[in-house]
């Protein structure tokens, strides 16, 4: 090729580069949640394109497009079926002002409204969670509702998918639903071969699915529901996976939580899934919708649903209206805590107001750039008098949320920017006094195996650890 031609076509291609990144600017500009992001991309886009872009393709946008659509079409039907059901359902409902007055930005954000009549029950760790997992799928008579953002092909995996395949073969509608970047291993596994193989509906959420989305992985579907017969749920920190019994030895214990709920709540469970299953499969769940069965408790529950498709960052507005909502105290727990400045003030602000603020998170993290982030934020929450505890009873993962004596969340939403704008997630958020009491109970124990994190923590630390918290925080909207 003549050298002459060859420079014009180097410099086209150069031409073409700066002239998407350009473009990508300006959609950054436009789109992205915060202003520190924007100005980042827009730097990065604009002064090294050839680096930039691709970046910018598969981690820069923070909209899930075509997924709105879907989840509006779910959404109306499931109105229309609750309309023309029996009746049995709406007795339950409770509307916005009914109840605390925060109920009435929670409804808005998850779309759906609380429902009374549900008995809840705290699942504390593995063994506790899967056993009442496949004591409920055996019971199971018309359908399976199974999705989680990892599945392992190990033999917690292998159990669990011997009674799916069975409930399967004897004509039950099964659906089972991962996220197909979590589970990329069960993606190629004789597990899953087997699975279809008796009959399991099985989809991959697939999050590159649909032009403008072809090179996006960074959102997650990080749901973890089961569904039985409509009437009664699964939500909670545990994925598929002898770990989660604390059968590997490099993590050692794994200290999570799960719920699981009996009531009218679980159609809110439902709705989600459907949703997901409805982006991943192009398909619709052949069940009966409607909920027949009497209230079997007094608890009020909130499914609160929340995704990347959002106009608001439902996750982050949560917890933000649960902190500032709080007057006795306000106790987290969460693997990953790196909150945005809006989180953190609202947490000083509760502190230096008189509230309990504690936050409990892994004295291990998940990674170093995680790990110095946690300690970031630490030494910025301390001087209001925020609790940090560190837990040192092995590895933390519990996603859990106790508001004053009367309200706790438990689901799978982290505290992170991760799960505030990027990751799809399901929490379920409790009223009750007894069941708070049972929340407060386990976390206390939890905070007796910590260590409360004090200025000594800080003193006398390398620059090399000044200077790595401050750059992990740099990270902190992608952590």
């Amino acid at each position: 090729m003549d050298n002459t031609l060859l420079a014009e076509l180097i410099a086209l291609g150069l031409l073409l580069l700066y002239a998407a990144s350009v473009v990508a600017a300006l959609e950054a500009i436009l789109k992205s949640r915060t202003s520190q992001g924007a100005i980042a991309w827009v730097l990065s886009l604009v002064t090294i394109p050839i680096l930039a872009l691709p970046l910018y393709l598969v981690f820069g946008r923070n909209r899930f497009d075509g997924y709105m659509e879907k989840r509006d079409q779910i959404e109306s039907e499931s109105l229309a079926l609750l309309e023309r059901a029996s009746g049995s359902i709406r007795g339950h409902l409770v509307g916005p002002g009914e109840s605390t007055p925060l109920y009435t930005s929670l409804f808005n954000l998850a779309r759906m409204p609380a429902t009374t009549g549900n008995r809840v029950e705290l699942l504390i760790d593995g063994e506790a969670t899967f056993a009442s997992l496949l004591e409920g799928l055996q019971r199971a008579q018309r359908y399976i509702l199974f999705q989680f953002y990892i599945i392992r092909d190990d033999a917690l995996g292998r159990e669990l998918g011997r009674v799916l395949a069975d409930k399967a073969r004897d004509g039950l509608q099964v659906y089972l639903l991962y996220d197909e970047i979590g589970s990329r291993p069960f993606h190629r596994s004789r597990l899953l071969r087997q699975l279809r193989m008796s009959g399991v509906h099985v989809a991959p959420f697939n999050t590159t699915q649909g032009y403008r989305n072809r090179f996006q992985l960074n959102f997650r579907n990080h749901r973890k529901v089961v569904v039985i017969d409509g009437r009664e749920a699964w939500v909670g920190g545990h994925n598929v996976g002898d770990e989660y019994l604390g059968r590997n030895p490099d993590i050692g214990h794994w200290r999570d939580t799960h719920v699981h709920v009996h009531g009218p709540a679980v159609m809110g469970a439902e709705l989600a899934f459907a949703t997901d299953w409805l982006w991943a499969s192009n398909g619709h769940l052949a069940i009966d919708w409607d909920f027949n069965g009497a209230a079997p408790g007094s608890s009020e529950v909130l499914v609160f649903p929340s995704d990347p498709a959002s106009e608001y960052e439902e996750t982050a507005l949560m917890f933000l209206q649960t902190i500032v909502a709080a007057r006795k105290r306000i106790w987290i727990a969460s693997p990953y805590f790196v909150p945005d400045s809006s989180i953190v003030a609202a947490l000083q602000l509760a502190a230096l107001n008189g509230v309990d603020v504690r936050v409990l998170i892994p004295d291990e993290p998940d990674g170093p750039v995680v790990g110095l982030a946690n300690w970031s934020f630490t030494r910025q929450l301390i001087p209001a008098g925020v609790g940090i505890y560190r837990y040192q009873g092995g590895f933390m993962h519990q996603k859990v949320l106790l508001m004053d004596d009367s309200l706790a969340g438990v689901g799978t939403a982290n505290f992170d920017n991760r799960s505030f704008r990027l990751n799809f997630e399901i929490t379920l958020l409790v009223e009750d006094a007894d069941f708070a009491a049972q929340v407060a109970d386990m976390l206390e124990t939890d905070f007796a195996r910590s260590h409360r994190v004090g200025p000594a923590d800080f003193a006398n630390r390398p620059m090399w650890f000044t200077l790595g918290m401050a750059t992990a925080r740099l990270f902190s909207p992608v952590l």
